[in-house]
C-alpha cells in the first residue's frame, strides 16, 4: 500500500505541489482566526482558590483587568475630568478616585488619612481604572489604547492588562523578524553543509508548508499562548529539518540504482516514511509529555509542537519529493563546493580515547545535574520585558511613589458583619509588607448607616452577595516575601470567612510556583519514560535505551545548567521547553548514530570498524542539522527584545551545539565500550539482515555521484583493545 502511494506521488509531482499550494488558502485564515492569549497566568488550574477568585474578580466585580493610573503635576481638576471622560470609554466600568468615593470638594487636607496616603503621594494622584471584560480580551486591550489616548504624558497607566497590551505590541512587530532572520541564517548555514544554492531552498520550502500548515490547524484549540506563538516557527524548523534532509540523502543513495529517478524517489519515499515514523514518535512523546502538567501552558506547547512534527513528517514523505523532482534539474545545475569536514581523523582520536569519553561522561553527569537544579529562574513576567516600555515605567512609578509593588484581591461573603470587617481590616493592615487596604467598611465611618452610602459607590466593592477588599503591598510579585505574605493573608480572612478567595497577580504566581514545581518533575519523569520504552521498542534492547537516554540528558543538564555558572536567571518556562526540543533533537542524533552502528555490525564488521564506518556516515548530518538550528536560533536570540523568547532561542541554540558535540564525541564511545553488553541484552543486534535484490538500471543523466565501492573489512579479534584500520577506496563517500 504505502509503495502504490509512494509511486504515485512521484508520477504526479505537480499536481502534488499545487494541492499543498493550495492548503495554503485553510491554513492562512485558520492562523490568522486562532486566538493569541498574552496572559500567562490563565493556564492555572481551575480549581486553585486564587483562580476561583479571579474568576469572581471578572463578574460580578469586573475587576479583574483593574489598571492604575497615576497623574502627576496636575490639578485636581484635571484628574476629575480625565476620571469622567475614562469612564466614557467603551470597555471601561469605572474610573475610582477620591471624587467618586467622597466628592471633589473637600480639601486633600481633610480627606481620610487611609484615603488620602492610597490615592495621593507628593504631587502625584492615583486611580483604579476597572474594565467590562478579562484583561487579556480584545475589548479590554482596546480600551486600554482608548484610555492612554486621553491622557497626556504627565499620566502613567500601570496594572498587568497593560503589561500584556504592551508585550502583544512588542510580539506582533518582532514576530516577522524572527521568522525572516531564521530563515535566512538557516539557508547560510545549509548552503554552507550542502553542495546546491537550491537545495536548501527546496528544503525550507517543504518546512515552510508544515509551518503554516501547523499554524493553521491551531485554530481547533481556539486559542495559543503568545510563547508558543513566538517560538513554535523556530522550533518547528530546527526539530523537522533533520527529516528532510534524511530524505535527500537517501535519493542521492537511491538515485545511483534506477534509471528513472521517480523510482528512486519512490523508494526513498517508503524508506523515509518507515525510518522518520519511528524516530519521530520520541520527539512527538517528548512534547506530548508536557500535556500531563496542570499548569497548561505545558499542553498549549506540548500540543502545537507535537502536531508540528506530525505535520513535519507528513509534509516531508508527501510534498517534498515533489519538490524535489520538481527542482531536480536546477538543484544538479547550480551546483558548488560545500564545507565538508573529514571526521575520519576525529573518529579515529575519539576511539583511541574512548575510556576518556566515557569516563568524562560519567563525571560531567554530577555537576550538570546539580548545576541544572540550582539555575536561578523568574516568574515575574515583566522582568523579560524591556525596562523603558509604558507599562515598566508606570509600574515603577507605582512601587516608587505609592509603595505599591503589588496588590492582592479579597473576596468575601456580603454576610460578615460590619464590625468584623472592620476588625479584619485593622490584622490586615498589620501584616508585614501591607501599606494599604481599601474596602467598603473601610469607606462607612461608625454610626453611619448603609443606606447613606451612594449605589455607585456600593456597586463597586460590593456586588452579588460579594464584597471586595483591595490590599496593597510593597513586596515584588512572585518573591518569597509575597508568597508569605498571602499565606498571612490567608489565615486571617479564612478566621473571619472560611469561603474567602484571595486573588491578583501576586497570589496566582505564587500558586503558578508552586504548580510548576511539581509539573516540571512529573513532566520530565514522563518523558523520559516515554523515551525509554519508545527506544526500547526500538531496537528490541534492554541496555540501549539506558545508554541513549543517559548521554541524551546528559546534553540537556548541561545546557541547563550554564546559567548557574553564568549567574544568569531563566524564565521558568525555559528548562521544560529546552529539555523537550533538546531531547528531540538529541534523539535523532543518538538514532542515527545508534541504527548505523547496528547496520555495520551485521555486515560483519567489528565494533572498532562499525562505530568508526557509522560515526563517519552521521556525522556530517549531525553537524548539518546543529548548524542550521543553531543559526535558526541564535538570530532570534540576537534580535528580540523580550528576555523570555530571547533566552529561550539562547538556550536552544547552545543546546544544538552541545547535543552535536555529545553526539559526535561521547556517544560513539559510550557505544563501542558497551557494545558486549548491548550485544547480550539486544535481540538480533549483530544478526545480519537479510538483503533485497536492487534492480539494475543505468544512472540518470542528473550529475548524481557515482556507486560508492568499499572494501571487504576483516573482522577484528574481539579481544583487540585498539581500533584496526579499515581500508577505504578513494572513491568512497561518507554522506
Amino acid at each position: 500500500m504505502l509503495e502504490k502511494i509512494a509511486k504515485g506521488l512521484t508520477r504526479k509531482p505537480k499536481l502534488v505541489v499545487t494541492i499543498a499550494v493550495l492548503l495554503l488558502i485553510p491554513s492562512i485564515l485558520g492562523a490568522a482566526a486562532t486566538r493569541i492569549n498574552y496572559d500567562i497566568l490563565t493556564y492555572l488550574p481551575q480549581d486553585l482558590d486564587s483562580t476561583r477568585g479571579e474568576a469572581l474578580l471578572e463578574e460580578p466585580f469586573h475587576m479583574a483587568a483593574t489598571t492604575m493610573l497615576i497623574v502627576e503635576d496636575m490639578p485636581p481638576e484635571y484628574s476629575n475630568q480625565l476620571a469622567e471622560r475614562i469612564e466614557e470609554v467603551p470597555g471601561v466600568s469605572g474610573a475610582i478616585w477620591v471624587s467618586n468615593l467622597i466628592g471633589i470638594q473637600f480639601p486633600q487636607e481633610m480627606i481620610p488619612q487611609d484615603l488620602r496616603e492610597m490615592f495621593f503621594s507628593g504631587n502625584a494622584t492615583m486611580m483604579l481604572v476597572q474594565y467590562d471584560h478579562p484583561g487579556a480580551s480584545e475589548e479590554t486591550m482596546a480600551a486600554i489604547r482608548s484610555v492612554r489616548a486621553l491622557c497626556n504624558e504627565h499620566c502613567f497607566l500601570a496594572g498587568f492588562s497593560v503589561l500584556i497590551r504592551d508585550t502583544r505590541d512588542m510580539i506582533d512587530k518582532e514576530l516577522p523578524l524572527y521568522i525572516l532572520l531564521a530563515v535566512a541564517l538557516s539557508l547560510v548555514a545549509m548552503s554552507l553543509m550542502m553542495d546546491s544554492w537550491l537545495q536548501p531552498i527546496a528544503f525550507l520550502l517543504s518546512i515552510g508548508l508544515a509551518v503554516l500548515y501547523n499554524f493553521g490547524t491551531n485554530l481547533i484549540l481556539g486559542e495559543i499562548s503568545y510563547i508558543t506563538q513566538a517560538i513554535a516557527a523556530v522550533l518547528q524548523l530546527g526539530v523537522t529539518m533533520d527529516y528532510a534532509i534524511f530524505l535527500f540523502d537517501r535519493y542521492r543513495e537511491e538515485v545511483r540504482n534506477y534509471a528513472d529517478k521517480r523510482d528512486a524517489m519512490a523508494v526513498s519515499i517508503v524508506s523515509a516514511f518507515k525510518s522518520l515514523s519511528g524516530s519521530s514518535l520520541t520527539t512527538i512523546a517528548g512534547f506530548l509529555a508536557l500535556c500531563f502538567m496542570r499548569f497548561t501552558l505545558g499542553k498549549d506547547i506540548g500540543i502545537v509542537m507535537a502536531k508540528g512534527v506530525v505535520l513535519g513528517v507528513a509534509t516531508v514523505v508527501l510534498v517534498l519529493p515533489a519538490i524535489l523532482l520538481q527542482m531536480d534539474s536546477a538543484i544538479q545545475k547550480y551546483r558548488h563546493p560545500c564545507l565538508r569536514p573529514d571526521m575520519g581523523k576525529v573518529n579515529g582520536f575519539i576511539l583511541r580515547r574512548r575510556r576518556f569519553f566515557v569516563v568524562l561522561f560519567l563525571l560531567l553527569f554530577f555537576p550538570a545535574v546539580y548545576a541544572s537544579n540550582h539555575a536561578q529562574v523568574y516568574y515575574k513576567m515583566d522582568e523579560a520585558l524591556p525596562q523603558d516600555m509604558p507599562s515598566i515605567v508606570a509600574t515603577k512609578k507605582l512601587k516608587d511613589e505609592f509603595d505599591m509593588a503589588c496588590s492582592h484581591f479579597i473576596v468575601m461573603d456580603d454576610s460578615v458583619s460590619h464590625s468584623d470587617m472592620v476588625a479584619m481590616t485593622e490584622e490586615l493592615e498589620a501584616v508585614p509588607g501591607v501599606t494599604s487596604v481599601l474596602g467598603y467598611d473601610k469607606l462607612l465611618p461608625a454610626g453611619i448607616p448603609d443606606f447613606f452610602i451612594p449605589d455607585s459607590v456600593k456597586s463597586i466593592l460590593k456586588q452579588g452577595g460579594y464584597q471586595l477588599l483591595m490590599v496593597n503591598s510593597s513586596y515584588e510579585t512572585a518573591s518569597d516575601e509575597v508568597s508569605g505574605q498571602v499565606e498571612t493573608l490567608k489565615g486571617i480572612v479564612h478566621r473571619y470567612d472560611p469561603a474567602g478567595y484571595i486573588t491578583g497577580e501576586g497570589a496566582m504566581t505564587a500558586d503558578l510556583i508552586e504548580t510548576t514545581a511539581v509539573d516540571f518533575k512529573v513532566t520530565g519523569y514522563l518523558s523520559i519514560l516515554a523515551i525509554l520504552l519508545l527506544v526500547a521498542i526500538t531496537f528490541k534492547s534492554l541496555s540501549i535505551p539506558v545508554l541513549l537516554v543517559a548521554t541524551i540528558e546528559l546534553a540537556i543538564y548541561i545546557n541547563q545548567g550554564i546559567p548557574y555558572f553564568t549567574g544568569t536567571a531563566i524564565a521558568f518556562v525555559a528548562p521544560t521547553v529546552i529539555s523537550c526540543v533538546q531531547l528531540g533533537a538529541t534523539v535523532d542524533y543518538a538514532i542515527l548514530m545508534t541504527t548505523r552502528f547496528q547496520e555495520e555490525l551485521q555486515k560483519g564488521k567489528d565494533r572498532f570498524a562499525a562505530i568508526r564506518d557509522a560515526a563517519s556516515s552521521a556525522d556530517l548530518s549531525i553537524l548539518t542539522s546543529a548548524l542550521v538550528f543553531f543559526c535558526a536560533t541564535l538570530g532570534v536570540a540576537l534580535i528580540s527584545t523580550m528576555d523570555i523568547v530571547r533566552g529561550i532561542c539562547l538556550m536552544l541554540s547552545r543546546g544544538a551545539i552541545i547535543s552535536a558535540a555529545v553526539s559526535i564525541f561521547i556517544l560513539p564511545s559510550v557505544l563501542c565500550v558497551f557494545e558486549p553488553l548491548i550485544n547480550k541484552t539486544t535481540l538480533h543486534w549483530r544478526t545480519p539482515k537479510a538483503g533485497k535484490a536492487l534492480p539494475a538500471g543505468d544512472a540518470p543523466s542528473i550529475g548524481a555521484p557515482e556507486a560508492v565501492e568499499v572494501t571487504e573489512v576483516p573482522e577484528a579479534p574481539e579481544a583487540t583493545e585498539e581500533p584496526q584500520a579499515v581500508p577505504v577506496s578513494r572513491n568512497a563517500e561518507t554522506h
